[in-house]
């Protein structure tokens, strides 16, 4: 067996969410039953992010274990053929026998899209979320500063589910870069957001509440306030998910978590 390195687009919008469930229908589910018919053996698949139901990706990364000697281009034309149009298989090369596409991973990178006018856009419904009133991007662009860096994002965060027995997992998370600009001069507006790693709804929650920064409903220094309040009720909306996308995964350098 060898250890392969796919990068995977798709739809969420006809999902429910990225990992395997039983009795519903996921991207890993249907991308699991397509490499194990392609190469005639159970596979077990491994993703960079678990995404939830109704986002999408563009840059998903999956390792799994493959027999040897399995030709990748013409496995991911076949599973491209039996999981199409919701999913594809961008990229398929053998990897390191360590790799594994979570653990790996140093950064990821989401990106979110609004449509910024009074009217929707039909054609892109289910790709992007529709706020009608004006957004200030001077104000989101002030808002973004305080959340840069490293930080306890539980109040951008869903509270995990645990054991009764066992300590909640920390929120730490450090946050790279998140560049907000108008795309091609139209009403979209696009929220790239790079961190080492999210937590759940985290980038939803972010994006709501630099929303609600553009409209005039927080300052800079309310989202200060959330971050120190460490309290899910303390941040602004969470933006639906149909305006997010998994864009790129990285695996340069060191995990910002080795050796803590």
């Amino acid at each position: 067996m060898g250890r392969a390195r796919l990068t995977v687009s798709y739809l969420g919008s006809g999902y429910h969410g990225f990992a395997a469930n039983p009795g519903v229908r996921t991207v890993a589910g249907e991308l699991t039953e397509a490499i194990s018919k392609v190469v005639r053996a159970p596979v077990e698949l491994t993703g960079a992010g678990r995404t939830d139901a109704g986002v999408h990706a563009w840059g998903q990364v999956v390792s799994c274990d493959l027999p040897d000697g399995t030709d990748l281009a013409d496995l991911a034309a076949r599973v491209n053929k039996l999981c199409a149009p919701g999913i594809a298989v961008r990229a398929a090369e053998w990897a390191a026998d360590d790799f594994d596409a979570r653990r790996s991973a140093t950064s990821r990178t989401y990106r979110y899209h609004i449509w910024n006018d009074p009217a929707p856009n039909p054609l892109l419904a289910g790709l992007v979320w529709h706020v009608p009133r004006q957004l200030d991007l001077i104000a989101v662009r002030e808002a973004v500063a305080p959340l840069i860096g490293e930080h306890d994002f539980t109040s951008f965060c869903r509270k995990p589910k645990v054991p009764e027995d066992q300590p909640q997992p920390s929120m730490v998370r450090i946050v790279r870069a998140i560049d907000v600009r108008r795309v091609d001069d139209t009403p979209t507006l696009r929220f790239e957001v790079t961190a080492t790693s999210f937590c759940h709804q985290m980038v939803r929650s972010l994006v709501g509440t630099l929303v609600d920064a553009g409209l005039g409903r927080l300052t800079p220094a309310d989202v200060t306030a959330a971050l120190r309040a460490r309290d899910r009720s303390a941040a602004g909306t969470v933006a639906p998910p149909d305006g997010l996308i998994l864009w790129s995964v990285g695996y340069e350098g060191t995990r910002w978590d080795a050796g803590r």
